[in-house]
């Protein structure tokens, strides 16, 4: 027995000696124990003599035995007798015989379960002939002992049962919506009943019927301007109901349509966009908006675009755009670079489909052109056909054959908008489509195709024909390979190529679809996005890591104030499955982005007072007078921050670095006078920075994306001339600056020029008339007096202000006093020489034949007495400390010559 060192030999150990039974002789005197096959006899047991005469002995351990430590023993044991004598002289020993000793069991342990906690989740409304299985062991050694012989389930009243085995099933079908988690107690019995130590949780969820498709999709995800990448889909898994599959693809799309070509740029203009990339300058624009200096472009149709850029539209018949040759000669050379945005298709217009047997597609025409070459002309000409893009291309009018690049591309056919540089270094061509280079085929072609024309020529849109007259005047219904589609920003720089990282550039997309950490993709997975960041495509085989994947895709937005609005989304799945027959079919999902409104930044002009006062003659100077000397522009931008001491919210203005597009400086009331009035600009900074101006009489315009300090110094050069002679009183100018196409704008900064005259110039008579005239005339010359009118939202209107008003009623009335005041001197001296009986002539006789009364309009208030030679004279002023130079000046010439002034 376990835990004993008695052993219960079956048969009994008994050695019998034949010798007669004598004393000594026929006696067993001992048992030696020899080592069995284990090895084990001599250590653990031992033999001793019951009775010398029956030979009877016993064996037994020298320790307890332990059945788990070791169940059975082998091992021989060997008798001796007495021999001759007390000393076992002469002392014989039998034979060996092999003693296996069993160990029986004691059940001293109890049952312990494997895991103390179990967990399973199956779905509602279904019977299952196992849902989990629980395990307990024994640490006896016996069967009997070692063995679970049931488990039992000691929570009451739960709809499951468990089987001898340890399979716990539900008894009736589970429903989500009574009970979600089931939680009961099991425990489990040996075959001696002893009970587990402790009793193991069963914990069950039941699912909701399994529909197969992505689980936790949202809807609507919200972006907050500034925050970088945000993840899109984060709770997001894919569930198969248990079916397998072996390979699945997601290809998730972001539209962005609401933009106009291509991805977001800071909604800069396609020339803005050249600037910030550092491209190369000296492109010409072939397709430029409509105006007196390029028309033609006039006749072409326009469709309104989400960005700044002009989107022409060509119907593939009479909508043909002709280079004029003054640009054309610009474009000199074999070497130049290409650029322009494409869409075919677009409006009611249908994108040319790829040809087919018996239904061949005529080639369209989107650029052909012939240019000089030093001696000899160049031609060459864009296509497309199909789905294929080609460039014919002659290096000389005078050679054989032409030389056809040809690119096969899904891009020219998909009805979507697209970006093409094709950089000509001939005999080397490399074309970009929306940054991504493409190599071309090389082909030595005789088709029909238009023969070169024989002076330079530019066409967009289609190509000359074949007629003679065609050459000197063109006509729409002559023209062939008509490019049906969109075109926008089409653009030729002759010299050396653009650099690959300016065309990239170009494209560039400042938002778009990304992949969170590429090292976390699992094995096996594959994830794809599409040059312009629209289309993430990820591949794999395993759900897990799948889903995983899928959670790590985000949005990401660099631009420092993101375009607002809504950005739809769409998630389209395939799977594969062994069975294709029964493979899962997933619905497309679709939601959409927002993209919350950014905080706007403020544009603040100061540094310039609201009146600058010159002398009239700076203005008339050969540079003219400066407008803002002291002109400073700051970008701040305003955010919301909490307060936790007060808990509202506050206001935070931090300066940013901005890049401004345009600034405008225009005259409040009249248009300029171009005989009269000029505003001069320091064309060499503007020719240096590239940027573009426009100097009209109603305004002057500066466009072009660059820093605050550049258009700081552009405007602090901008200055105000006048023609000799041409004298003002006040002029009025305001200034106003944006950026990103005119998204955010500045205050608006008002100047009042003030001229400055001297009294001798500004008051001899004639030129006194000629103000009163236009005082009593203010609708003919009412630019003159500008300053005193209130601004009109139309720019050539003029409304009197109360200054002037005043002012008319103050030479009304001065001209009235003077009136009577010269009629009250005439009465005077009448009187005086009657009563004087015709004295004679006298120096201090007044003479009113060379009178000159010089009077200062501005002042409001002035009483006058003026009395003859011999009586008292009085000024009466208000106010009463008033200047010398406001004061009524009369100066008497006699005839002696003396002049006299009061």
């Amino acid at each position: 027995m376990e835990n004993d060192n008695t052993v219960l030999l079956n048969p009994p150990l008994f050695a019998l000696d034949k010798d007669a039974p004598l004393h000594y002789a026929g006696e067993i005197c001992g048992f030696r124990v020899h080592n069995g096959p284990s090895g084990s006899g001599t250590v653990q047991f031992e033999a001793v003599v019951l009775d010398r005469s029956t030979g009877e002995g016993l064996v037994r351990s020298k320790e307890p035995l332990d059945c788990e430590n070791q169940r059975e023993h082998s091992f021989t044991i060997q008798a001796y007798d007495c021999g001759e004598g007390p000393d076992g002289a002469n002392s014989k020993k039998s034979h060996k015989a092999t003693v296996h000793v069993r160990v029986n069991d004691v059940n001293e342990f109890s049952p312990v379960f494997v895991e103390r906690r179990y967990e399973a989740s199956v779905p509602e409304g279904r019977l299952f002939d196992r849902i989990v299985r629980v395990e307990a062991l024994d640490a006896d050694c016996s069967p009997q002992y070692s063995q679970i012989c049931f488990y039992d389930i000691i929570t009451p009243n739960v709809p499951f049962a468990i089987d001898n085995d340890g399979n716990i099933k539900n008894t009736e079908p589970l429903d989500s919506k009574h009970q979600r988690v089931h939680t009961f107690w099991v425990t489990a019995f040996d075959c001696g009943k002893n009970r587990a130590q402790a009793d193991a949780q069963v914990v069950v969820t039941v699912k909701p019927s399994c529909k197969p498709g992505w689980m936790g999709w949202t809807k609507r995800v919200e972006y907050t301007p500034g925050s970088g990448s945000i993840p899109l889909f984060p709770g997001l898994h894919l569930e198969t109901c248990e079916e397998t599959v072996w390979n699945i693809q997601a290809t998730v799309e972001l539209q962005t349509g609401h933009i106009g070509k291509g991805c977001d740029r800071d909604s800069y203009s396609d020339r803005s966009v050249r600037r910030l990339c550092g491209a190369v300058r000296g492109e010409v624009d072939l397709l430029p908006p409509p105006s007196p200096a390029a028309n033609w472009t006039s006749a072409l149709p326009t469709l309104p675009s989400s960005d700044s850029s002009l989107v022409f539209s060509f119907n593939g018949s009479n909508h043909v755009a002709v280079v004029p040759d003054p640009v054309v000669s610009a474009l000199s050379g074999d070497h130049f670079t290409l650029q322009l945005w494409m869409r075919r298709g677009g409006g009611n217009i249908q994108p040319a489909t790829a040809p087919t047997r018996g239904n061949r597609k005529e080639e369209e025409t989107i650029v052909c052109s012939t240019v000089r070459n030093d001696d000899s002309f160049s031609h060459y000409s864009l296509s497309v056909h199909g789905c294929r893009l080609s460039l014919f291309y002659w290096p000389d009018v005078a050679a054989a054959r032409p030389v056809k690049f040809l690119w096969k591309l899904e891009q020219v056919c998909d009805s979507e908008w697209h970006h093409l540089s094709l950089s000509v270094q001939f005999p080397s061509v490399t074309l970009y489509v929306d940054g991504v280079t493409f190599d071309p085929a090389l082909i030595h072609d005789n088709g029909a195709i238009p023969n070169p024309a024989p002076r330079q020529r530019m066409f967009i849109g289609a190509c000359w024909g074949n007629n003679s007259h065609f050459y000197s005047l063109f006509l729409a219904s002559d023209a062939v390979s008509s490019y049906h589609g969109l075109l926008s920003g089409v653009t030729v720089r002759p010299g050396s190529v653009e650099p690959h990282s300016v065309v990239e550039c170009l494209y560039a997309c400042r938002e778009g679809l990304d992949f969170g950490d590429l090292e976390t993709l699992g094995s096996g997975m594959k994830v794809h996005v599409n040059p312009s960041q629209s289309v993430l495509v990820l591949e794999g085989d395993d759900i897990e890591s799948f889903n995983r994947a899928v959670q790590q895709v985000t949005y990401r937005n660099s631009l420092r104030f993101a375009t607002p609005g809504v950005r739809p989304l769409k998630l389209t799945t395939s799977l594969r499955c062994f069975n294709e027959e029964s493979c899962l079919s997933l619905k497309q999902l679709e939601g959409y982005l927002v993209v919350l409104q950014p905080d706007a930044p403020q544009i603040s002009l100061s540094g310039v007072g609201p009146h600058l006062a010159r002398p009239a003659p700076e203005f008339e100077g050969p540079r003219g007078v400066s407008l803002f000397p002291e002109l400073r522009i700051v970008c701040s931008l305003s955010h919301a921050v909490n307060t936790a001491a007060q808990g509202m919210e506050a206001l935070m203005s931090d300066a940013v670095a901005h890049t401004l597009d345009g600034c405008e400086v225009q005259p409040l009331g009249e248009e300029l006078n171009p005989e009269r009035e000029e505003l001069l600009v320091d064309m060499d900074v503007v020719r240096e920075r590239g940027l573009e101006i426009i100097n009209t009489t109603a305004y002057i315009a500066i466009t072009g994306a660059e820093s605050i300090s550049v258009y700081e110094d552009v405007l602090r050069s901008v200055r105000y001339r006048l023609a000799k002679g041409s004298a003002r009183f006040e002029r009025r100018f305001r200034l106003s600056c944006s950026e990103m196409n005119g998204r955010y704008t500045s205050n608006e900064l008002t100047l009042e020029v003030n001229f400055l005259h001297s009294l001798d110039n500004l008051y001899h008579p004639s030129h006194l008339l000629a103000s009163q005239q236009q005082f009593l005339h203010p609708s003919h010359h009412a630019g003159e007096l500008s300053g005193h009118t209130l601004p009109n939202p139309h720019r050539n209107s003029v409304v009197p202000g109360a200054a002037t008003v005043i002012i008319m009623v103050c030479v009304g009335f001065l001209v009235v006093m003077v009136i009577l005041g010269v009629f009250r001197i005439r009465s005077i001296h009448r009187r005086g020489e009657g009563a004087r009986g015709g004295s004679k002539d006298g120096s201090g006789q007044w003479d009113d034949s060379a009178l000159t009364i010089i009077v200062n309009p501005m002042e409001v208030k002035s009483d006058v007495t003026i009395k003859g030679e011999g009586e008292e004279e009085e000024v009466a002023e208000s106010p009463e400390d008033a200047s010398d130079d406001q004061r009524i000046i009369v100066k008497k010439e006699g005839r002696d010559g003396a002049a006299r002034r009061y």
